[in-house]
């Protein structure tokens, strides 16, 4: 029998396997499975998988629907806006909080990311690029040392990702990464009122990119 750490450990592999999947429309919207058919898909038991899939539901990226399965949520343009007005407030007090809060230790580590972010939009690699985005959303969360608002903005970056990888042909990859790369910096120069306006800055060009899909749609 698994430990509660073991199960907490598999629990949050699923999750973040499932996360991808989502973010990344290997699981589309509207799309129905099975715990049974996810499980064998992603080698993790359903215990675990249970789990994280109600985790996912709470955060409104997976819908149990009775005597189906589990379906994927629908991207809805008009959330996406409400998902931005949410952010703005959160990723304001985070990055401040975490300017406030950075060790050397993490200077470091952001200034790595500010330069993997840069590189991977200027290569187009998408699976870096969201990978670094992933990373630099926990390491900010973790310095912020503030869990209600991290617990909060999570499920609201995952939608966003998602959003942003759906709608990728609109975007502009060079002043995204440039405006990741600003908020990164800003932090590890431990500025809070510089880290404030960068994370405005950044959920600026995110409103105007979904009112850019909007356009386009």
């Amino acid at each position: 029998m698994l430990s509660i750490a073991s199960k907490a450990s598999l629990s949050e592999q699923a999750y973040a396997i499932v996360e991808e999947m989502i973010v990344t429309l290997r699981l589309p919207p509207g799309a129905i499975f099975t715990e049974t058919q996810l499980s064998d898909d992603i080698g993790i038991g359903r215990t675990p998988l249970r789990e994280a899939l109600k985790r996912l539901e709470t955060q409104r990226l997976v819908i149990a629907i009775p005597r189906r399965g589990i379906m994927a949520s629908e991207i809805n343009i008009t959330n996406q806006f409400l998902i931005l007005e949410t952010r703005r407030v959160l990723d304001r007090l985070i990055a401040a909080r975490a300017a406030r809060r950075v060790t050397v230790e993490q200077r470091v580590q952001l200034l790595s990311y500010e330069n993997e972010i840069i590189n991977s939009a200027e290569r187009k690699d998408l699976t870096a690029y969201l990978h670094v985005d992933y990373e630099f959303d926990e390491l900010i969360g973790s310095i912020a040392r503030n869990p209600f608002a991290v617990e909060a903005a999570q499920p609201l970056h995952v939608h966003s990702r998602r959003f942003w990888y759906a709608y990728r042909t609109h975007a502009d990859w060079v002043r995204i990464s440039e405006l990741h790369a600003d908020l990164m910096h800003r932090v590890a120069d431990g500025d809070e009122r510089a880290a404030e306006t960068a994370s405005d800055l950044l959920l600026d060009h995110l409103l105007e990119f979904t009112r850019g899909v909007v356009e386009g749609v």
